[in-house]
């Protein structure tokens, strides 16, 4: 039997799983990350914390394998994309906790940079919108603010990476700093076109060169291991973020397949191709998982928060005491009552971009119960898919394709099943959940088994991927728009 090994370090846990050559799920062990939350739209992690987590949890699945370290051919690692990372080169310690994806504290940064007009020049290189989500303005906002930061990188002190490569760094034990196309492609310093830094961009925010990781192919080796850490060396042959990593895990590498994700954020993306496609409809273009030095590019549309509704009724309205009890909860009434929950706690993402927009809670009336607000927290992540997947058929129409025809969805809510109706209901497609619903982490796996030889070709792990279940669409369709467009009101309520 062969192993792959996937590290999955994400937003809200720490995952590894060992897969067979066959992406059957052998293993997996997982430990919550911890949130730190140092003021309203601030959201920081421990490095040290997520590496102490990721190795612990590599250790345990290989353990709960049956298997040792020198049975498993490469291993891949997928991430929390944007979270961004520097550390000393020397003493291998961060400078400062990792800044998160969903902060906002760069916020004032993209406004002077729209202000001096450098919006368009961005898009045109990077792919993306100007905003505080991308890494490059969390990091010139920690050489602005870490006492002796910005010498120190200047003086080629300092090193800078996503969690890729944070955790390629820990895995080499520093002799490795590197990351992948689509890892780079989220910093809004890379030139998706040339699939390198751009020089323009890095002065545009005062950022020295010297800290930024090599750039390889999504499917390439990027060294060993410690044979300390595991009790034996492994290739590290796949690396990707978790969204291109989720959309290579279902087999998507075609134009026009479209994925959703459902974690703490919800993440669509729609493969392109090798065409750089703008859209028109607040999408933003980012780099696939590239198995070759061709760039390849996908469209995606992000929810910043998703999963993390559930999270919000368990931990801030102590409406449940476990997330699992959600689905009972919303089923406990027939509907919402009219209730629509926008969870904008930390600004809206596409298609609507404002950062500025707060959470809202509209419809309530003196019968509304915890039950109805819970259906509609579930449902506001339903919502907020479909606004993307219709800006997503909408650019892929004006481009001279089809609409998404299809959906297909992973990630933890992925297996609601209340959830996943109402989206097929709202969307007016089949939504279709896989046999393996960790695609993300799959992904990861295939890339490093791709790089290895373990898999021959794209077609071959096309043959793999299986369905589990299709969720068909069984709501008229003006009932759907009349959801949609008591959405669209409710969301515009949080914008003014």
């Amino acid at each position: 039997m062969t192993y792959l090994l996937a590290l999955d370090q994400g937003t809200s846990s720490c995952r590894s799983i060992v897969f067979n050559e066959r992406g059957d799920l052998l293993s997996s062990a997982q430990l919550e990350l911890p949130q730190i939350f140092p003021q309203p739209g601030w959201v920081e992690h421990d490095a040290l914390e997520i590496w102490r987590l990721q190795i612990t949890t590599t250790r345990e699945a290989i353990a709960k394998a049956g298997i040792s370290a020198d049975q498993i051919k490469a291993l891949g690692i997928t991430n929390q994309r944007e979270t961004t990372v520097v550390w000393n080169r020397k003493t291998g310690l961060p400078i400062h906790h990792a800044i998160v994806w969903q902060d906002r504290r760069a916020e004032p940064t993209c406004v002077q940079l729209r202000a001096r007009g450098l919006s368009d020049a961005i898009r045109d290189k990077t792919g993306l919108l100007v905003d505080a989500y991308f890494s490059g303005t969390k990091l010139k906002w920690l050489l602005d603010h870490v006492p002796n930061a910005r010498s120190q990188a200047n003086n080629g002190e300092l090193a800078f990476g996503t969690i890729d490569s944070w955790l390629i760094w820990q895995l080499t034990e520093g002799r490795v700093h590197a990351t992948d196309v689509s890892n780079a492609s989220r910093t809004m310093l890379f030139n998706v076109r040339s699939n390198t830094w751009d020089a323009e961009l890095l002065k545009a925010l005062d950022i020295p060169a010297n800290l930024m990781p090599t750039v390889q192919p999504s499917a390439s080796l990027f060294g060993e291991t410690s044979a300390s850490l595991l009790g034996h060396a492994i290739p590290i042959g796949g690396v990707a973020g978790d969204q291109q990593s989720a959309l290579f895990g279902q087999a998507c590498f075609k134009a026009g397949m479209a994925k959703n994700t459902y974690g703490t954020g919800c993440f669509m993306l729609m493969h392109t191709g090798e065409k750089f496609e703008t859209s028109h409809n607040g999408l933003i273009t980012t780099s696939a998982a590239q198995v070759t030095n061709t760039p390849e590019y996908a469209l995606e549309g992000s929810v910043f928060v998703g999963g993390a509704v559930v999270q919000w009724l368990r931990d801030g309205l102590g409406a449940i005491k476990g997330s699992h009890e959600v689905q009972t909860l919303a089923q406990s009434v027939p509907d919402s009552g009219g209730v629509i929950v926008v969870p904008a706690f930390t600004g809206l993402g596409a298609p609507y971009w404002a950062p500025h927009a707060r959470g809202s809670i509209t419809g309530l009336t003196r019968g509304t119960t915890l039950a109805h607000i819970a259906r509609a927290a579930l449902e506001s992540i339903a919502f907020q898919s479909a606004a993307l997947l219709q800006a997503m058929s909408r650019d892929a129409v004006q481009a001279g394709g089809a609409p998404v025809s299809e959906l297909r969805v992973d990630g933890g809510a992925c297996v609601n099943d209340l959830l996943m109706q109402f989206q097929a209901d709202l969307l007016g497609i089949a939504v279709v959940r896989p046999a393996v619903t960790e695609t993300t982490a799959l992904g990861a796996a295939y890339l490093a088994g791709l790089t290895i030889g373990v898999f021959g070709s794209l077609d071959e792990l096309s043959a793999l991927w299986r369905s589990e279940r299709r969720f068909l669409p069984s709501l008229h369709r003006d009932r759907a728009a009349e959801l949609m467009a008591q959405w669209e009101h409710a969301v515009q309520q949080t914008v003014l």
